[in-house]
């Protein structure tokens, strides 16, 4: 037999509703759900002080915030914004990680050599387009609007430069065999294999996001 449990608590269910609707960094997230919650726990605490019945004031709560369904929407770009400003920084930390690879190897090899300056130059674009993404994304956003596409294009200027790293680490790979250290190679590859998996990580989850961003003035989804 199972054990019997209590009913459930609607401010949690709405919690857990916008919870599972929206997506963005985790930490982010899960501050802005614990806001909304307080928020409307606050609420409904109010209204059974003046002697509402709890499932009445929780239903006279939830009106007066909106469903979860409508607040998704404005959640969910404060989310994007926020990913995208992690996007933006985790590339501008990175990035310069592949520089210090190819430094850590220190090859003359020719076609190495060759495609290291390509890789580098590439890499250094990316660290710059991240780096003016960030005062966009941070303390410019609280006067200015922020672009609608610049959450995608951040997630694709970080996907570019995931894919960088990833032939970044192959052609370390092959460098190895002409490293006179291979200790020192294995562990710039090593570097580059990490920096490659968290900035993927992080421009896939961006993209996810811009996808899921209306624009703004869209109409807000409604609960049936």
């Amino acid at each position: 037999m199972t054990a019997a449990t209590g009913p459930r608590d609607p401010v949690d269910d709405y919690a857990t509703a916008l919870a599972s609707a929206l997506h963005g960094p985790a930490r982010a997230k899960a501050r802005l759900v614990a806001e909304i919650r307080g928020g409307l726990s606050d609420a409904v605490a109010a209204r059974t002080r003046d002697g509402v019945p709890y499932g009445t004031a929780t239903r006279a709560a939830v009106r007066e915030f909106g469903t979860p369904g409508e607040l998704v929407p404005d959640c969910q770009r404060e989310l994007t914004l926020a990913q995208t400003r992690h996007t933006a920084r985790t590339a501008a930390l990175t990035v310069p990680v592949l520089l210090l690879c190819w430094l850590l190897t220190g090859t003359d090899a020719g076609f190495p050599r060759t495609l290291a300056v390509h890789l580098v130059a590439a890499s250094a674009s990316v660290a710059l387009l991240a780096a003016a993404a960030l005062p966009v994304t941070g303390s410019l956003a609280r006067t200015l609007p922020v672009p609608h596409r610049l959450p995608l294009a951040v997630a694709w200027t970080g996907s570019a430069a995931a894919v960088t790293m990833g032939v970044a680490c192959l052609a370390l790979a092959l460098v190895s065999a002409l490293a006179t250290d291979w200790r020192l190679t294995a562990l710039a590859c090593a570097l580059a294999a990490t920096s490659h998996a968290v900035l993927a990580s992080s421009a896939r989850a961006c993209r996810r996001c811009a996808r899921l961003t209306p624009p703004e003035g869209a109409e807000a989804v409604s609960d049936t």
